[in-house]
């Protein structure tokens, strides 16, 4: 196997694969208290482990949390790795917001600095590379994004966290708050059949602003990679779930056609699929990376042979793009 790809991740300074490890299946199934899916069926704690083994040993070295994935299951399984991956070895990201606690709202003061600190525990570290706001909404008129940015400035200076990061589903929602917010890193959502990075003015200011990015959900929960043939229905817990597209037999022969033909025009590349669904939304980021979801050591040797590989190309960037128009 070649190199892994880095990039440096904007003003950060810091130098991270293009392929990341995302670990919002470490969590397992969980369901919010109104009962909506927000995990994912099928974790292994063991393999889970082995997997972060695998993704260290091949060069996989920016991993990113969340303090609700499992209710903190994902930041304490990476806890357990110190022993065996050096802590300074990874750039690692955790996020804060959606979880409520006591508090009548998001993104109260006390309850960041609750689970900052619950976040620092989990993990087993002293400092986290980066601190996520999950998600943009910051209430009515955004009258509670001051006080909460004071909050992430103070653990700065207090050392719990190096750089401050900006999530959200919508790029839209990100540029709303980006000016005030700041951010060192952002983290939207981005797939070749969702994809509002540029024409919401984000890849722009990104660009201005020298920011990093962290590209989630690139090959949307497994599903562009077309090795589903039949509609799937996945546990009450498993995110998947409020996809409609896993149970809807055209976009399924649609996405497996595709993935077919993505095989043979880039039958060179050692992961012709994967590499073609990155490398179509990293072309036009150069200071990006995905995260790549990798539940067991074969799902980090194909993130990686794809993190390997010489970078798309402009020409065959739009070609993929223009292969996955419509899909919804």
């Amino acid at each position: 196997m070649t190199t892994m790809r880095t990039v440096r991740f904007g003003r950060t300074g810091l130098q991270v694969p293009i392929v990341s490890l995302g670990t919002w299946s470490y969590g397992g199934e969980s369901q919010t208290g109104g009962g909506a899916p927000v995990g994912w069926s099928g974790h292994d704690d063991a393999t889970a482990r082995s997997a972060m083994l695998a993704a260290y040993r091949a060069g996989i070295t920016h991993w990113d949390t969340a303090d609700v994935y499992g209710d903190g299951r994902s930041e304490r399984l990476i806890g357990t790795m110190w022993e065996e991956v050096p802590r300074d070895a990874i750039v690692l990201a955790s996020k804060v917001g959606w979880d409520r606690g006591s508090h009548s709202r998001w993104y109260h003061p006390e309850m960041i600095r609750e689970h900052l600190d619950a976040s620092l525990k989990n993990l087993r570290t002293d400092h986290l590379d980066i601190l996520y706001f999950h998600h943009a909404d910051f209430g009515p008129g955004d009258d509670w994004l001051d006080d909460a940015l004071a909050v992430f400035h103070e653990a700065k200076k207090a050392g719990k966290i190096r750089f401050i990061g900006l999530s959200d589903w919508d790029s839209e929602r990100i540029m709303r708050v980006v000016a005030r917010v700041d951010p060192d890193v952002v983290q939207p959502y981005r797939n070749v059949t969702h994809d509002d990075y540029v024409l919401t003015g984000l890849a722009g200011w990104v660009a201005e602003h020298d920011l990093g990015v962290a590209f989630f959900s690139p090959i949307r929960h497994g599903l562009l990679l077309g090795k589903y043939s039949t509609s799937t229905i996945f546990p009450a817990g498993d995110f998947r779930a409020t996809d409609p597209s896993f149970s809807d037999p055209r976009t399924l022969e649609r996405l497996a056609h595709n993935a077919a033909v993505l095989r043979r025009r880039y039958a060179d590349r050692a992961e012709p699929v994967l590499s073609a669904l990155t490398g179509a939304i990293l072309d036009d980021a150069p200071t990006a990376t995905v995260l790549l979801g990798q539940r067991s050591p074969a799902q980090v040797r194909a993130a990686a042979l794809a993190g390997c590989g010489s970078p798309l190309g402009e020409v065959e960037t739009r070609w993929v793009r223009g292969l996955y128009y419509g899909i919804t």
